[in-house]
């Protein structure tokens, strides 16, 4: 049974892994990576050049988005 988890598994990961990487993953696509981190307790921080630095560095802060409301 625990060889069968871990195949299936891992072909969710390589499946998710290869829609990702395509630029075809659907919102729903990222909807089950993000909770499939999040179920397996992956986490991460963003430190200094790294793409989740990036992403944030990007996004509009609160403040301004609480002056568009």
């Amino acid at each position: 049974m625990n060889d069968k988890l871990e195949s299936l598994h891992t072909v969710l990961t390589e499946e998710l892994l290869a829609r990702i990487r395509s630029g075809e993953a659907s919102a729903g696509d990222l909807n089950v990576a993000r909770q499939f981190l999040r179920d397996n307790h992956i986490e991460a921080s963003p430190v200094e050049d790294s793409p989740l630095r990036n992403l944030l560095d990007t996004l509009p802060s609160p403040e301004s988005v609480e002056s568009c409301n």
